[in-house]
């Protein structure tokens, strides 16, 4: 009876006027970066950060979730028209989706894309409205010691499911880690690596790092390979699916939701990781893998319902935990930040109306989003004769405004600039951006639960150990370790994203 109730009080929040715009808003923002190529959903949630200070807690976490499931859905209608991934959780959707196309098959792959993505949307709401209540409860009865060897999960597992090095997967999480202790000490009230610079008494601010790490260096990069837009489309045709191909869909989709599902929750998991795994996984159990990469409609099934499943459950550990699980998380817990909500399982309990209405304007941003994809397919491939070279300066812009508004001081603007410099130093060595954003949002959190453990202890560091819920996290996190250093580990890894080249 609590669900139903909980259920009821998250419609009636979702379904007010005013946070039924920002859904719409997110959902169509969210499309319109998944179509354009070189805009993802981390880029566009850091440039609209300053933004959700201005708005009202719970529309502004809408919105920011209706661009991060919408990007989901958008990228499929360019790979599969256009061979255009608009986002990396795309870019395995151009293998078949495209190859349906140049058959005459458009309007199929879009409309099997659009419906496993629904299906897979609310499957993973579904989850996050089943589990959300038992893992806040459990969360409860975490305490500093348990926390602090939760976040070392957290970041270790972020580190293994990470496509590339793992040496340089772990240096950013130091990396990380050491920006997020400039500021003042917690528990002395000292300053600490500040320089002498006012501004930096209170640490660097998340929205300026998320913005230039992400939003400038995703436009010097993108210039940097001159991106191109295609002009002749291939034309859409009938949107039905014959008996046939939704044979081969559905078995497709569900092992694509239900893959999604799972590796969304994972820290270090997420949309892409789902779509290589569910590609890979389909490919490998097909009685004839040869069709792959040649239309196979499976090819466009599973990895579309895998990105959109783990979009929608990767909200579990953040809303839950308090744990981000991945980029997009860590700048959905630096909002909650921005607006005073320490995220977590408080977040349930005092928050009923924010935390269950974001949960109930998912299921129906979903439904928003089968609307404005199918119909509108004409206008979303218009946009992609827009060139980069006119959209950047204006990202470009829009990244200064906001950040000078977080506080109208033009040191936000220089440490725009600064990220961005050191993201695009990031790029060029390889280096992913997401790994640091998770040590840059856990560190603070992680350095206060260790000191808090260890003042509650008197300095004992056995209390990590003692406590059985600290142990088994330490446990699990000493077996990814040494997991990780195992080669067929590391040949999974790169099998994961072997496609993405």
């Amino acid at each position: 009876m609590d669900l139903l109730a909980n259920l009821a009080l998250g419609l009636s929040v979702a379904v007010s006027f005013q946070n039924l715009m920002y859904a719409l808003l997110g959902c169509m923002l969210g499309t319109l970066i998944g179509v354009l190529p070189g805009i993802g959903p981390v880029a566009t949630i850091a440039m609209l950060l300053p933004i959700t200070f201005h708005l009202p807690p719970t529309a502004s976490l809408i919105m920011l979730a209706g661009i991060y499931y919408g990007a989901s859905y958008g990228g499929s209608t360019t790979s599969i028209l256009v061979n255009l991934p608009g986002e990396s959780a795309s870019v395995v959707t151009c293998l078949d989706g495209y190859q349906m196309a140049r058959k005459g098959r458009a309007g199929a792959a879009l409309s099997i894309s659009a419906v496993g993505s629904f299906f897979a949307g609310t499957v993973g709401t579904l989850i996050i409205v089943l589990f959300a209540e038992p893992l806040t409860r459990m969360a409860q009865k975490f305490g500093p010691a348990d926390y602090c060897s939760l976040m070392a999960l957290g970041l270790v597992a972020a580190v293994v499911l990470a496509s590339g090095s793992v040496i340089k997967a772990i240096a950013m999480v130091f990396l990380g880690l050491l920006f997020g202790l400039i500021g003042t000490d917690v528990n002395t009230g000292a300053q600490r690596f500040t320089f002498d610079i006012p501004e930096l008494s209170d640490g660097i601010d998340f929205a300026p790092i998320a913005m230039g790490l992400f939003g400038i260096a995703e436009i010097v990069v993108n210039l940097e390979r001159h991106l191109a837009r295609s002009g002749g489309t291939i034309k859409v045709g009938s949107l039905w699916p014959t008996r046939e191909e939704m044979r081969q869909a559905w078995p497709a989709v569900l092992r694509g939701t239900l893959l999604g599902s799972a590796l969304g929750v994972l820290p270090g998991g997420g949309p892409t990781l789902g779509a290589f795994s569910s590609y890979t996984l389909e490919k490998k159990i097909s009685r004839t893998p040869e069709r792959f990469g040649k239309g196979a409609v499976e090819g466009v099934a599973a990895p579309e319902s895998a990105n959109n499943a783990a979009a929608q459950t990767s909200f579990i550990p953040m809303l839950t935990l308090g744990i981000p699980s991945n980029a997009v998380m860590a700048l959905m817990v630096g909002a909650m930040i921005i607006q005073g909500i320490q995220p977590g399982p408080e977040v349930m309990t005092k928050k009923p109306d924010l935390f269950w209405g974001m949960i109930a304007s998912m299921w129906i941003g979903n439904l928003m989003l089968v609307v404005i994809n199918l119909p509108m397919i004409g206008m979303w491939v218009k946009l992609l004769t827009v060139p980069y070279r006119f959209l950047a300066p204006a990202i470009l812009l829009f990244c200064c405004i906001g950040a000078y508004s977080l506080q109208n001081s033009t040191f936000h603007v220089l440490m725009v600039a600064i990220f961005g410099v050191l993201g695009y130093v990031f790029v060029r060595l390889g280096c992913e951006g997401a790994p640091f954003l998770l040590g840059l949002v856990l560190g603070p959190q992680m350095e206060e639960y260790f000191r808090r453990a260890m003042l509650l202890s008197r300095g004992d560091p056995m209390v990590f150990i003692e406590r059985p819920i600290s142990l088994g996290l330490l446990i699990t996190t000493a077996l990814l370790l040494i997991l990780m250093a195992l080669p067929s580990i590391k040949k999974a890894r790169q099998e994961a994203f072997q496609e993405e080249g």
